[in-house]
């Protein structure tokens, strides 16, 4: 991370110097976003905004305190990405428990009354990410944004024993939802609350208060099946206990192995009976000791001793979700949107798919940048309106891998399912497990694919798939991807040509002037007068040489610009092949070596175009439809 740009601060750089006052125990009269729940999708849009110190951002809380145990668990690749670009990946590393292996067992063909391993395969394959698909305890995971949020200028803590009462809108004015919320403390008597907003955010679950507000209902179908899952202290001599692994044994049911953090803990998902039309789990009054009796039942003849149990739940599958994931009229010219829902507010299905914190936390991660982008006047309201359409697609998505996953499942307990090919499905949907295969439709962010082939391995409408570089001016190996911070801006990395950088044709020169020198370039049409060069378009240069080949004063200025009060040379734009640890970034993600190209990518890390380094006109016309000149 770089810091002092703008003068030395002692202390740990990672705390923003407070801003404005300081947070009030009362909820203010007005904000800017109102977020309704602290699960992850509403942390995760809380955490982005915090960023920002002239965005008033609350967060409010219906229960009395953070999360400590249960529910979700798994972290999937591409949310390690995005905690990357919230600064806690490495804390998540250190302590989850990594997803290596994936066993698969079932009742032996030769003798009933035991189960035997019949496969194992990796569970992410090799270069799919830089980063692991891990598990641990959402509570954990909120603990980390929370702390991203308290070292904000905002100092943004969440407001807890506050629940979401009602909404009013209106038809005009800069706030226009009024959210009224019952302030119940333990200790006091309840009291009422009243605070305008300009944009309401629901992230408060299937039981969604905002969602009811907005007229909308999940719609979708149960499967009428139950499950359990626990988090247990166990001893077994179950061979497979540390690994990832799913178990189906005739006559008895199914049994999903989830190891936890910590190297003791344990979940366990077990499979339970069929519900009948309209009926819910909880009318069977299924008790923890059923539960234990059932794994001990799957997993016979091999011992299975719960001394602990953290925390049970009981469920049904199913895959419903809304229409639509904001207020906003249907007619193109029609009112622009001001209540959004995220997470499970919009869409719910079965744990088992292990992607439900993940795709909630995508959710507000796309929504985040743009709230921030119309918020500081940078792009006009209308960009919202791509939120609820790139969402619900993914959405539309999850759910049809759900249902079919879920059949998947039900057919092998039944004994009716091919083995093999049950495997080869979990092998085919592992990109979607990770949480990379998510496309973005071509649209006002994503561009067409006329220039994907000068860089074929970064596709247009999915995340920016990082690989190694070297830092020219410190020689320090790292990913390129990481560059990318939750800081609303854009990025543009230039992948050089073939001619060297200095040259007097170079193509890369030339656009680095034209950005830098023209006040008509994107960079300065967008920026302000007296941000930095980079304030809403950051510029990478990635060149063809190795690091001890080139200088970084032979590059030009863009790559290498002043910077602050003090005129500071920000040193860290430019990039070099790693030549030492395998094939380069060149190949690696298919550039063109002759030509070169520019890659746009989405301040939530998506790729958003590809264009020729001569491409002045058609980069000026991608922002033109997504940013409002400045008068920089």
């Amino acid at each position: 991370m770089q810091f002092h740009l703008n003068g030395f601060r002692p202390g740990d750089p990672t705390i923003t110097p407070a801003a404005g006052a300081p947070q009030t125990e009362r909820l203010p009269s007005s904000v800017d976003v109102l977020i309704v729940g602290s699960g992850p999708a509403g942390l995760t849009l809380a955490a982005q905004l915090s960023a920002f110190p002239d965005i008033v951002t609350r967060i409010v809380e219906a229960k009395s305190g953070p999360m400590e145990k249960g529910q979700a668990d798994g972290v999937s690749c591409r949310s390690m990405e995005m905690f990357e670009a919230f600064g806690f990946a490495h804390m998540v590393m250190r302590e989850a428990f990594w997803v290596n292996e994936t066993t698969f067992w079932k009742t032996d063909l030769d003798n009933a009354d035991k189960i035997v391993r019949t496969g194992r395969i990796q569970d992410v394959e090799d270069g799919l990410s830089e980063m692991p698909h891990v598990i641990l305890n959402q509570a954990r995971v909120h603990d980390m944004y929370l702390e991203v949020m308290q070292r904000s200028a905002h100092r943004l803590v969440p407001d807890y024993d506050r629940r979401l009462d009602r909404l009013d809108f209106a038809e005009t004015g800069i706030s226009p939802v009024t959210a009224t919320i019952v302030h119940n403390p333990a200790d006091a008597t309840p009291t009422e609350e009243r605070v305008r907003a300009r944009y309401v955010v629901g992230c408060d679950g299937a039981r969604s208060a905002v969602r009811t507000a907005m007229g909308l209902e999940l719609k979708g179908d149960s499967a009428n099946k139950a499950w359990g899952v626990m988090d247990v202290l166990v001893v077994t001599d179950f061979p497979d206990i540390r690994q990832k692994t799913l178990v189906q044994a005739a006559g008895s049911g199914a049994l999903l192995i989830i190891p936890r953090e910590g190297g003791y803990m344990v979940r366990i998902y077990v499979e339970l009976e069929t519900l009948g039309d309209g009926e819910r789990a909880r009318s069977r009054n299924i008790t923890l000791e059923q539960l234990i009796t059932g794994a001990q039942r799957i997993l016979h003849p091999y011992s299975f001793v719960v001394k602990e149990t953290i925390w049970w739940s009981v469920y049904e599958i199913g895959q419903r979700m809304t229409d639509r994931f904001d207020n906003a009229s249907d007619a193109p010219d029609g009112p622009l949107p001001s209540v959004f829902i995220a997470g499970d507010a919009c869409h719910t299905h079965s744990p088992k798919a292990g992607q439900g914190m993940n795709v909630s936390m995508g959710d507000s991660f796309n929504l985040g940048w743009k709230l921030a982008a119309v918020l500081q006047g940078r792009a006009a309201p209308k960009l919202l309106r791509t939120y609820s359409a790139e969402r619900a697609a993914v959405a539309r998505q999850l759910i049809a891998f759900d249902q079919e996953w879920t059949c998947i499942l039900a057919a092998q307990s039944r004994g009716t399912g091919n083995p093999s090919k049950f495997q080869e499905y979990f092998v085919e949907h592992g990109r979607y497990t990770a949480g990379v295969s998510v496309r973005y439709d071509s649209s006002q962010l994503t561009g067409q694919r006329e220039y994907q082939h000068l860089a074929n391995g970064f596709e247009i409408g999915m995340r920016l798939h990082s690989a190694p570089v070297i830092r020219l001016a410190d020689a320090k190996p790292m990913h390129l991807g990481h560059t990318v911070r939750a800081d609303g801006r854009w990025r543009l990395f230039l992948f050089a040509d073939a001619a060297h950088p200095a040259a007097p044709d170079s193509p890369l020169a030339h656009l680095c002037h034209y950005l830098y020198a023209d006040p008509n370039s994107p960079l300065h049409s967008y920026g302000r007068p007296g941000e930095d060069i980079d304030a809403v378009i950051d510029v990478r240069g990635i060149v063809q040489r190795g690091f001890r080949s080139i200088n970084l004063g032979d590059l030009p200025v863009l790559l290498r610009p002043p910077k602050g009060r003090f005129g500071l040379i920000d040193s860290e734009k430019a990039f070099c092949p790693d030549l030492k640890n395998g094939p380069d970034i060149f190949d690696l993600r298919g550039i063109d070596r002759r030509k070169g190209c520019m890659v746009i990518v989405r301040p939530d890390q998506y790729v958003a175009n590809i264009l020729p380094l001569d491409g002045f006109a058609a980069l000026s016309a991608f922002f033109s439809n997504i940013l409002l000149e400045q008068g920089g």
